[in-house]
């Protein structure tokens, strides 16, 4: 592993405890311990722990600090309440996603107002520098925490359960995609009902400093009830039987909201930021590829780039595929024409020159248990 990778607070306890560390976004993350179906089944039914630190974490303070983020992403923020948490995207001026994220309204100690973005890790070089760009001078202070802090998600049904003990706030008493600063393993810190993997839970950003201690005992709390760290193949895995996009994958700049049924993620009345007049012509373009799911009947797993085809013709291709240890089955994301982007449409997936069936169905693969 190169030293010029990135690493995370955790990375020395990843290396120690078996992680098979491997280069993602110019980080070294753990990809899996020992068995990525095991780390999956695990975070479905007690609890998985992940490193997530990777991700960028972007802190907006000033008066005019929710101003600029409401004409910077797709979705409204002005009027967002405090601890409120809304998933909006950033688009380029032609429409094309520069990056999911995350938007936290939030209030410090003091009581004072600030936001906080989080970003993909591979996107945040771009998207700090797309903030400066757009920075008009306004009362706006850009303050990048990535390294100074550690990221956890704790997902699963038992996941409130072992954060309880470690956090000043009754992590139930959160709404979901709402958050709050509060005291995490005695240290200033802030928990988040959010999560990428389908189940419940929250993610918890504290300093780095105090961070390995509060992972290892998440991770002693997690063991007797069948939960364990998990690697981001099984954060992929998770998140595709839940049918999360992955930027890169499902979302790049080539790709508008609509197309990647993420409509729900952009308000386009009153309003104004980069990409919004292209997004209002686009919204009612019923000529370019939607994202669907698909479900096959055999073993083989379907991989992005992969051809989709109605008989010998090909209508879309793959975005990203995996077996779904859940479902037992192989399961896929893409796009397609749009007459076809339908549940119940039968299509085949070239799987290395072996025309493989497949059935459109509606998305997500998996729900969780209410």
């Amino acid at each position: 592993m190169t030293s010029l990778l990135a690493q995370t607070p955790l990375h020395a306890w990843h290396a120690a405890h078996g992680g098979r560390m491997v280069d993602f976004a110019g980080w070294s993350m753990p990809v899996q311990y020992a068995s990525i179906v095991t780390e999956h089944n695990a975070t479905r039914a007690a609890v998985g722990l992940f490193d997530v630190s990777h991700m960028g974490r972007v802190r907006l303070s000033g008066s005019g600090s929710e101003a600029f983020l409401n004409r910077m992403v797709t979705r409204r923020v002005a009027g967002m309440n405090p601890g409120q948490i809304r998933y909006a995207l950033m688009t380029n001026y032609d429409g094309g996603i520069l990056d999911d994220v995350l938007v936290y309204h939030l209030r410090d100690a003091r009581g004072t107002a600030y936001h906080l973005l989080v970003v993909n890790a591979s996107n945040r070089p771009k998207i700090w520098d797309w903030l400066e760009t757009h920075h008009d001078g306004a009362d706006v202070e850009l303050r990048d925490l990535t390294l100074e802090t550690t990221m956890i998600a704790v997902q699963g049904p038992r996941a409130l359960q072992i954060v309880r003990a470690h956090v000043d706030l009754d992590p139930a008493s959160l709404r979901y995609y709402h958050g709050a600063e509060t005291q995490v393993a005695g240290a200033p810190g802030l928990i988040s009902r959010t999560g990428y993997t389908g189940e419940d839970g929250c993610e918890l950003i504290v300093p780095a400093e105090t961070s390995l201690a509060l992972w290892e005992k998440l991770a002693t709390a997690a063991a007797p009830l069948g939960g364990q760290a998990a690697g981001l193949g099984a954060r992929d895995t998770l998140r595709l039987e839940a049918a999360m996009p992955l930027y890169g994958h499902e979302l790049n700049e080539q790709i508008n909201p609509f197309q990647a049924d993420l409509a729900f993620a952009v308000d386009l009345e009153g309003r104004s930021f980069p990409g919004r007049d292209a997004l209002a012509k686009l919204r009612d373009n019923a000529t370019l590829p939607r994202r669907i799911g698909w479900e096959l009947a055999g073993k083989r797993v379907p991989r992005e780039g992969y051809a989709v085809l109605i008989g010998d013709r090909p209508v879309g291709r793959v975005t990203s595929g995996t077996f779904s240890p859940t479902l037992g089955k192989p399961i896929a994301m893409g796009y397609v024409e749009p007459a076809l982007a339908v549940a119940g449409q039968d299509f085949s997936i070239d799987i290395r020159g072996s025309h493989e069936p497949a059935r459109s169905v509606a998305l997500p693969f998996y729900r969780r248990p209410q």
